[in-house]
């Protein structure tokens, strides 16, 4: 016992110290090779990022390219989903094993072989492993990122970096569809993934050239917890696996989405033993001792929900209402995008110049309002009716996004920031997921409902009106039954696309009130100034 107590604390020491090593090192480099050294990493985490959604708006061109099944081919997106939120965790300890620049090297050299393995995949199998590939080490290049960013730089200088990386972190997965429409329309759906080949490759020999960041520890590989790796890669796969396929079949009523939501379980249980009481665990969950830590990771789900759910409703109404084209989608959800730019350098000059409590507020509070504003929504709205709702969420992100990076990474001691980090990103891609899922059961939910009742009011208010368009249906045709059959056809089209409409509204009516709610956690945050760099003592 005495030998295993011993030999823990060894290990706890050796961890702490590399984390420590990470901002002590960094602190040694000239500011310019720092600047390099971050702007590289951030271009990976776009790049990552960038290749959540690329894919979403050509499915259907992989799927008849690689002959697969409509249920196939949803694993395109489910499997890289399923990989990358399983690394987002593990990343703080595997940089400590192997080095932040190995680590993010080999990241980008297997992300690199992965996507030019996805371009020239032979069949759907074959595109799922390389799939799940690319974002298992896709998603070690997110967390790394602000943990390095905020060792690197302090003062009014750390301000930038939720704020750059926010903005990454935003408009990659917003421009994700239209890239990849744009890219599918104008060569194929391989290139896709080829145009991952050269960046990656960039980024890989040029962050290598750079010199280190800090020092690799492998004899915390030799202690590796492989049962709390394995439980947190059952935990998370299976809650992403049941997040993701839930809303296609219809939850619980699936035997499939049963037996996933039990293994998560099953995988949870076994994670927080682990987490509590391994000698070496792969994820400390000590940064959850600090209260404000605790309510941004909450907030940050709250994010993660809204930017996610609005990203995917969007389109979702420009297709199925308005029978946008892909190319038509992507130039009117850009919007969003475009306004980000101007939110992230404001963003990151009032949270140097105010509370940032008061900068979260104002941001939660105009998201909601841009919700609001979608809840007036009618099924000729378009690129003009549109632009209002999707500049303000668009410019509130990332007044939402900043402040809330500053509360949970702000202030950690050095052994504790890789491990926040991970934690806090992970929360938003748990918040994304959710979010979307929800949001889809929503729709359908609302949408049948809606539809009932449409259905249920014509017989009484449009009896008069059928008839006419009946008689002038059959003007041009002498058979009777085939006008009934015309007008019965275009009516439930009409109840189809009213009833929808009407759900899109009460979604993002629920999205407003739930930034709303939100906003009552705001008070309890105690917050450090963002320039401050010495680790802060919370009430726990």
């Amino acid at each position: 016992m005495h030998h295993i107590i011993r030999q823990g604390t060894i290990a706890m020491a050796e961890a702490s110290a590399g984390t420590a090593e990470l901002h002590v090192a960094a602190q040694g480099l000239s500011h310019g090779r720092k600047l390099l050294i971050f702007g590289i990493m951030a271009f990976g985490q776009f790049m990552a990022l960038l290749d959540v959604q690329i894919v979403a708006a050509s499915l259907n061109s992989i799927q008849a390219g690689l002959s697969a099944g409509p249920d196939e081919i949803a694993w395109v997106q489910t499997a890289y989903l399923m990989a990358e939120i399983v690394m987002i965790p593990l990343a703080a300890y595997l940089s400590q094993a192997l080095s932040t620049r190995w680590l993010f090297v080999g990241s980008a050299v297997l992300f690199t072989l992965s996507s030019l393995m996805c371009g020239m995949a032979w069949s759907i199998q074959s595109m799922i492993v390389f799939r799940a590939i690319q974002g298992f080490v896709g998603g070690a290049m997110v967390p790394t990122v602000f943990a390095t960013g905020f060792a690197m730089f302090s003062g009014k200088s750390r301000a930038m970096i939720p704020a750059i990386l926010g903005m990454v972190s935003t408009l990659a997965p917003t421009l994700g569809p239209t890239v990849g429409g744009w890219i599918t329309d104008v060569s194929s759906w391989h290139w896709l993934f080829f145009v991952n080949v050269i960046p990656g490759a960039a980024i890989a020999v040029f962050l290598s050239m750079l010199g280190k960041v800090d020092e690799p520890n492998l004899r915390m590989l030799k202690r590796i917890d492989w049962l709390h790796v394995a439980s947190l890669a059952l935990f998370l796969g299976a809650l992403q696996y049941v997040l993701e396929e839930g809303p296609r079949n219809q939850w619980f009523e699936d035997p499939t989405i049963q037996l996933a939501a039990w293994m998560s379980f099953v995988g949870a249980l076994v994670f927080f033993e682990r987490s509590f009481f391994s000698l070496m665990p792969v994820l400390k969950l000590s940064p959850f001792r600090h209260r404000t830590f605790t309510l941004a990771c909450i907030l940050n789900l709250v994010i993660g929900f809204g930017l996610y759910a609005a990203t995917y409703l969007t389109p979702i109404f420009l297709g199925r209402v308005r029978g946008y084209s892909s190319f038509d989608i992507g130039t009117t959800v850009f919007v969003a995008g475009f306004f980000m730019v101007f939110g992230a350098p404001l963003a990151a000059r009032l949270t140097t110049l105010v509370d940032q409590r008061i900068v979260i507020t104002v941001g939660f509070s105009l998201f909601a309002f841009s919700c609001w504003l979608f809840s007036g929504i009618t099924s000729d709205w378009g690129f003009w009716e549109l632009f209002p709702a999707q500049a303000i969420r668009g410019f509130a992100i990332l007044l939402c996004i900043v402040p809330s990076v500053g509360m949970a990474l702000n202030g950690r001691a050095p052994d504790e920031l890789r491990y926040a980090s991970g934690l806090f990103n992970l929360m938003r891609n748990l918040g994304g997921a959710i979010g979307i899922a929800t949001v889809t059961t929503w729709l359908q939910d609302y949408g049948r409902i809606h539809g009932e009742l449409l259905g249920e009011a014509i017989p009484h208010t449009g009896t008069a009106a059928l008839a006419q368009a009946t008689a002038r249906v059959a003007a041009f045709t002498s058979d009777a039954a085939h006008a009934q059959q015309v007008i019965a056809g275009e009516l439930t089209q009409l109840v189809t696309q009213q009833a929808l409409t009407l759900a899109f509204s009460d979604v993002f009516l629920l999205m407003a009130g739930m930034f709303v709610i939100a906003l009552a956690i705001v008070p309890f945050c105690k917050v450090p100034p963002l320039t401050d760099t010495a680790p802060v003592v919370e009430a726990h």
